[in-house]
């Protein structure tokens, strides 16, 4: 979580990877550059904690470099970060005579750990620090106390009274665990690793346990209640797949981290992936049996034959897992809360390089959607192209760059194609005449039409208006058949027809000739026939654009919104000096609006899009492509 101090965010690409971490932690250690700062990627992420109270702590580390400032870091934390006024040093950095940090100072117990000689040596801070220490330890004794569960403790702390050490310390740890409080640590990266044992200390006493920590919402996969869970080894399997990788040796892994139960090697499990409307990820509930279960320390990979509740494991063989996955007994299938991901709003149309390429495509864009979240894929009709909708072009080139290292895999990026529609601007007549006689059985069917628009989203209306048996009754389906066939191929520029109303009102047979072939055929020509006397709109898809920027970036989003043929809707104010501007905009103007809002805003802004209908293309925009 490394951050830069006023830098635009990089790394939208790990932000998905990032969330579904978060749900397998039980607690968050920030670390903060002293001389680099903090990063969009970073506050992101510090307010992802702050929604679900995540106990956090911030590590500043660089304190060794020239333009390290440790105070100045902290400074910087307190303003950017969501409750910054829970955001307090618990040790201040030691300045040893050459101005190197050569320890830090206990604000609590009013101590200074010296790692001069190499080893850390404690003992009672002295006068020369003593104005630094009373101003800082001050502030630190306030803030724990303000989340302290006795109401009281503030009251005697203003009115001089004395507060012990160890209920100061305790309530530290209680704050620290409940969210509430975040004390600020030091690291400086010499050969003694100056700090490094005071940060694991933190670590041990006031991050809360697997036990301590809340388990998200958990239902059966019916939907239906079911009894709250405790991270009990003996309690109902519950566990969550929270990141899938590939391996050459093994295949698919999914590392995932038990809630609640025990999950054991080779056992039958339940998989439960319901991901919601939108996603381009399948619903699906399965039994399958898991296969090696694997502990990870770093590098070091260790076959274990059970995972307890609190544990993360490696789990081999499961095939149909998803990231975000519920595994629980067969017995009792649940289903955890989907956690809230971020949007893929940038989409990249890729094709396959050759032939070759485009057999093995299918397999890997199923494996790559397993892995991640955040990736959805679309195969619109219209275009026929596979569209990858991604989070930032850093996504974009993640997802690329594995579908050819890990599956072998050569794909292009292609000119994303609008999935446009045809539509009558008007009244239009038409004939079609299918009459073929080659002395044997041939082919007879007459039909009239008139086509009339309709208001948007009618799709087709098909009235039949025959009189007198002109249409045999059985034809009749026929001639609507071939009517929506056309509609599907298009009349102007091969994009589907829409919303219009088809009357048949007169046609002709044949008593040997005619057939539901024929007739299929004749409807078709018909249309076409009625588009050839009018000239065909042509509608592209509509979105409406929500925007949030800060109030210093709303007139360059609109100005650019307008540059875009779009239509502002309106402007609201949010808190924050923040603001929210909404506008129905043409989807083909957007296509790459993911990176240049970035650009726009200086990486400070984001934004959702819907699908919001159609809109009659500019004349002169659909003369071209009609005629091109």
């Amino acid at each position: 979580m490394e951050g830069r101090r006023r830098q635009p965010d990089r790394h939208p690409r790990i932000t998905g990877e990032l969330r579904a971490g978060l749900r397998g932690a039980d607690a968050a250690l920030f670390v903060v550059s002293s001389v680099d700062g903090i990063d969009a990627s970073t506050a992101r992420l510090w307010d992802e904690c702050e929604a679900i109270s995540m106990p956090r702590a911030v590590v500043v580390t660089n304190l060794d470099k020239e333009r390290a400032d440790f105070d100045e870091t902290v400074a910087v934390c307190q303003r950017v970060f969501t409750g910054g006024g829970g955001i307090l040093p618990l040790f201040l950095p030691l300045h040893g005579d050459d101005g190197t940090v050569a320890g830090f100072i206990d604000l609590l117990d009013e101590e200074m750990w010296d790692w001069t000689t190499g080893k850390v040596t404690v003992r009672p801070a002295e006068d020369e620090h003593r104005s630094l220490v009373d101003t800082a330890r001050s502030a630190l004794i306030e803030g724990v106390i303000t989340e302290s569960e006795d109401e009281s403790l503030m009251d005697r702390f203003i009115g001089g009274e004395h507060v012990d050490i160890d209920l100061l310390t305790t309530d530290l740890e209680h704050a620290v665990a409940r969210g509430h409080f975040h004390p600020v640590m030091g690291h400086a990266v010499t050969a003694a690793n100056v700090g490094s044992e005071l940060i694991l200390d933190l670590i041990v006493r006031a991050f809360p346990s697997p036990v301590e920590h809340p388990l998200p919402t958990v239902t059966r996969t019916n939907g239906s209640a079911t009894t709250p869970l405790t991270a009990d080894p003996a309690g109902p399997l519950c566990a969550e797949v929270i990141k899938t990788t590939s391996d050459p040796y093994v295949g698919k892994v999914s590392i995932g981290r038990v809630f609640s139960g025990t999950l054991v090697s080779d056992a039958v499990i339940h998989v439960s992936g319901h991901f919601g409307a939108g996603s381009g990820h399948e619903d699906h509930d399965v039994d399958e049996r898991v296969g090696h279960l694997t502990s990870i320390l770093g590098s070091q990979y260790t076959d274990v034959p059970q995972a307890i509740a609190g544990s993360i494991v490696a789990v081999s063989k499961l095939t149909r897992a998803e990231t975000g996955d519920t595994l629980s007994s067969p017995d009792l299938p649940l289903l955890m809360e989907q956690w809230r991901m971020p949007l893929p709003m940038l989409p990249v149309a890729i094709t396959a390089h050759s032939a070759g390429d485009d057999d093995k495509l299918g397999t890997a864009l199923a494996r790559i959607a397993a892995e991640d979240p955040t990736l959805r894929i679309e195969h619109p009709e219209e275009t026929g192209q596979i569209v990858l909708w991604t989070l930032g072009e850093a996504h974009a080139d993640l997802v690329v760059d594995r579908i050819k290292t890990r599956y072998g895999v050569e794909v292009d990026a292609t000119e994303m194609r609008a999935s446009l529609r045809e539509t009558f601007p008007g009244p239009a007549g038409g004939t079609g005449r299918l009459v073929k006689q080659s002395g044997g059985h041939g082919q007879y069917a007459v039909v009239e039409i008139s086509v009339q628009p309709l208001p948007a989203g009618s799709g087709l209306e098909f009235v039949d208006k025959i009189v007198g048996g002109a249409i045999p009754r059985n034809y009749i389906p026929s001639v609507e058949k071939g009517l929506r066939q056309q509609m599907a191929q298009g009349v102007a520029a091969g994009y589907p027809v829409v919303d219009i109303r088809v009357t048949l009102v007169d046609g002709k047979f044949h008593t040997v000739d005619s057939s539901d072939m024929a007739f299929q055929s004749a409807g078709a020509l018909a249309l076409k026939d009625a588009a050839s006397k009018v000239t065909i709109n042509l509608l592209e898809p509509i979105v409406t654009l929500t925007v949030d920027v800060p109030d210093d970036h709303v007139g360059a989003v609109i100005a650019d919104v307008s540059t875009r043929r779009g239509q502002i809707r309106g402007t609201t104010s949010l808190p924050g000096g923040r603001s929210q501007v909404v506008a129905d905009v043409p989807e083909v103007e957007i296509s790459r609006y993911a990176i240049d809002i970035r650009s726009i805003t200086h990486g400070t802004g984001d934004f959702v899009r819907e699908a919001a209908g159609y809109a009659a293309l500019p004349a002169n925009l659909a003369k071209k492509i009609i005629d091109g």
